[in-house]
């Protein structure tokens, strides 16, 4: 039990580390939570300091989650589902110690947890991910569609394309709908921008193409 406890905790305080705050203190002495929407995640980054700082930043929180699930394997303590690891490293990412408790949105942490559970999931909800950021231009938009998408996959998916997620696991789909209804309420402020029509769009995708014409 105590060495489950403290697998824990050490996956809180992976996902605790605040990537975009010291990467952009580091190398660009710019704190990001006092430019653009304030927030410490991937696309505030991407916002902030560019698109290397972002790719950086954007890799560093989805290994958070991945080695956060990975830690039970590691340390060969299989006692406990490798998930629960993933949710203290999803808790730490958005309630960060290191940084006074106000982190991101847990969507790249979110996939790390996927990428060690199962990276034929993890690829298929990055591509859903994708078509969707294409179709809407919008991280926001595309955050909360693709977290409802990919938790509707996990109960659907075992039973009709068992390749890609063979096992019908209760406790993934309890997570996801979890860490939707969460990324739903980290990104409040966004859903009323966009219905005002003021949420920012990237230089990606459909939408992006209509405003450039």
């Amino acid at each position: 039990m105590l060495k489950i406890s403290l697998l824990f905790i050490a996956a809180y305080l992976l996902g605790s580390i605040p990537s975009g705050v010291w990467i952009g203190k580091l190398f660009y002495k710019k704190d990001i939570r006092q430019f653009g929407s304030g927030n410490t995640g991937t696309t505030n980054t991407f916002r902030v300091l560019g698109k290397q700082a972002g790719i950086i930043v954007l890799f560093m929180d989805i290994l958070k989650g991945t080695i956060a699930t990975l830690l039970p394997t590691l340390f060969h303590s299989t006692a406990v589902n490798p998930l629960w690891f993933g949710v203290g490293a999803i808790l730490g990412h958005t309630f960060p110690i290191f940084a006074n408790f106000k982190g991101g949105k847990a969507v790249a942490t979110s996939a790390g947890m996927l990428l060690a559970y199962n990276p034929i999931f993890f690829l298929y909800s990055a591509t859903l991910f994708v078509i969707l950021l294409f179709l809407t231009s919008t991280v926001s938009l595309t955050s909360m569609i693709a977290a409802v998408l990919i938790t509707l996959s996990t109960i659907i998916l075992p039973y009709w394309v068992p390749a890609i997620l063979p096992n019908h696991n209760w406790l993934l789909t309890v997570i996801a709908i979890g860490v939707t209804i969460f990324i739903f309420y980290r990104h409040k402020d966004n859903i009323q921008r966009i219905k005002n029509g003021t949420e920012s769009k990237i230089s990606f995708g459909l939408q992006a193409k209509k405003k450039e014409s």
